[in-house]
């Protein structure tokens, strides 16, 4: 089950993965906790489309579906209200209603009863800090790292279905600063022009995030470039994620990259597979059904950054 913010959050952190495990046969599920109402037109091609200005709402859920297709994953809406960007010196208030104004047990509640009924071995979302400061994102970790807890507990949320318990939980790595790098490394060695350069001078100002887990996927980027382009209110066909050919790419970069967060079975780091430690299918699904499983591993961390109020 990978837990995702707004639509088109699944394509670009770890599309390329769940269109692999898909592939392999795996059960994947997306679950969108909101529909990306406030999101921004970041096309600059369709930035006046009269159709997109009137509905987004729809013409968003109508992208997901069609870069749900692309990556061969379920997927499920939660339904909660896009909190959208502030913006702003002062930062202005989020907006009344909104995803991450939300009592953290409505949340919980909600991603709670999706995991009984799918029953996922492996979660994965963002870090604490959302990956990027975005309210959403934040508040997709602090829901995904609740529900993890809660969903084997049948005390926890006793009318949101059968107790069960995943048994991993990860962050999904994005474009770190290692991967940016070689790609921009690349480019310049082969003569080219490198969109990266800003992006490095932000991201070495940042502490760096420890992966564990490299899933090998190249043969799938064209899978997740296919999804991202659904989004296509939100990705600029001509824009940086497109800036290195997939060949490339897989020949640089050939992973996507997680951080291992939570655990309650044994693994050894590193890994190659988000899977890395769980036992025949029928002895995880028993796990699972279990209360009384105490966590392996927890390298759970505090926020390091909040920008809004």
């Amino acid at each position: 089950m990978a837990v995702h913010a707004h639509p088109d959050d699944e394509s670009s952190k770890g599309g390329a993965s769940t269109a692999r495990y898909a592939h392999d046969g795996a059960e994947v599920l997306v679950v969108t906790l909101t529909g990306g109402e406030r999101g921004s037109i970041l096309n600059p091609k369709l930035k006046d489309d009269v159709h997109i200005l009137r509905d987004l709402a729809q013409v968003r859920r109508n992208e997901m579906e069609a870069a749900r297709s692309a990556l061969g994953v379920q997927h499920t809406w939660l339904g909660f209200v896009d909190s959208g960007l502030p913006e702003g010196d002062p930062l202005p208030p989020l907006p009344d209603g909104c995803f991450a104004k939300q009592p953290l047990h409505v949340t919980t509640e909600a991603l709670v009863r999706e995991i009984r009924r799918f029953r996922p071995h492996v979660l994965t979302t963002y870090d604490e800090n959302g990956g990027y400061p975005h309210p959403d994102h934040v508040m997709t970790n602090r829901v995904s790292v609740a529900a993890f807890e809660a969903a084997g507990d049948p005390e926890q949320f006793p009318n949101a279905g059968e107790p069960w318990q995943p048994l991993k939980l990860y962050y999904v790595g994005g474009f770190g600063l290692g991967r940016i790098t070689a790609l921009h490394e690349k480019l310049l060695a082969m003569g080219e022009e490198s969109p990266f350069v800003d992006w490095i001078e932000r991201a070495a100002k940042r502490p760096q995030r420890t992966m564990t887990t490299r899933v090998p996927c190249s043969d799938f980027f064209d899978a997740r470039d296919a999804a991202l382009k659904a989004h296509a209110t939100q990705v600029d066909p001509d824009g940086f994620f497109f800036a290195v050919p997939n060949p490339i790419q897989a020949e640089v970069w050939p992973t996507e990259d997680y951080e291992l967060a939570m655990s309650h079975v044994p693994t050894t780091i590193p890994e190659d597979d988000l899977f890395a430690g769980l036992p025949s299918l029928a002895e995880a699904d028993a796990l699972g059904e279990r209360s009384d499983l105490e966590l392996v591993i927890d390298e759970r961390r505090a926020p390091t950054v909040r920008t809004w109020e």
